[in-house]
């Protein structure tokens, strides 16, 4: 679900999940991303990851990785090659 600054993933009413950015012109600037203890290790910071990298490639924007496990899935996976700031 997109939030004013981010995607969250909520499950009966809580968040779960959320990766967060700031706007910085045609970038966005990811500061962070948490998953629930309860749904580490399930591929929910990559799902929230890549729906961010289609908004970016649905609105021309560059991403550029500050939290570290975005850093890392950039350093990792050149699926984010195109968005990469």
């Amino acid at each position: 679900m997109k939030s004013k600054d981010g995607f969250e993933y909520i499950e009966d009413g809580d968040s779960k999940a959320r990766i967060i950015w700031s706007q910085e012109g045609n970038t966005m600037v990811m500061n962070g991303t948490h998953v629930s203890e309860e749904l580490r290790g399930q591929g929910v910071g990559k799902k929230l990851l890549d729906e961010a990298a289609a908004y970016a490639r649905e609105n021309g924007y560059k991403m550029k990785a500050v939290c570290p496990y975005v850093a890392d899935s950039f350093e990792k996976s050149s699926d984010y090659n195109d968005v990469k700031a």
